[in-house]
């Protein structure tokens, strides 16, 4: 089953993760400002590790294919 979905109709097509309308953005969200995943499971229920980790993976997997440039000027 695909943890991460895309569909226009939801959210207007940000990537969820599948059932819910929790987007991929707010788990890393929460990874940044210090939640560990007993605390985003606490705080989300709905939730589960392997949702967190397919979060993750799938950020990781934009960016690979994202040229980043840098914010110097």
């Amino acid at each position: 089953m695909n943890r991460i979905i895309v569909d226009p109709k939801i959210l207007a097509g940000k990537p969820v993760i599948a059932g819910t309308r929790i987007p991929v953005y707010l788990v890393l969200n929460l990874i940044a400002n210090g939640y560990d995943f007993d605390k985003i499971l606490k705080a989300y229920p709905v939730l589960t590790k392997q949702d967190i980790e397919a979060a993750i993976k799938y950020s990781e997997n934009r960016m690979k294919r994202v040229e980043v440039k840098s914010l110097n000027r």
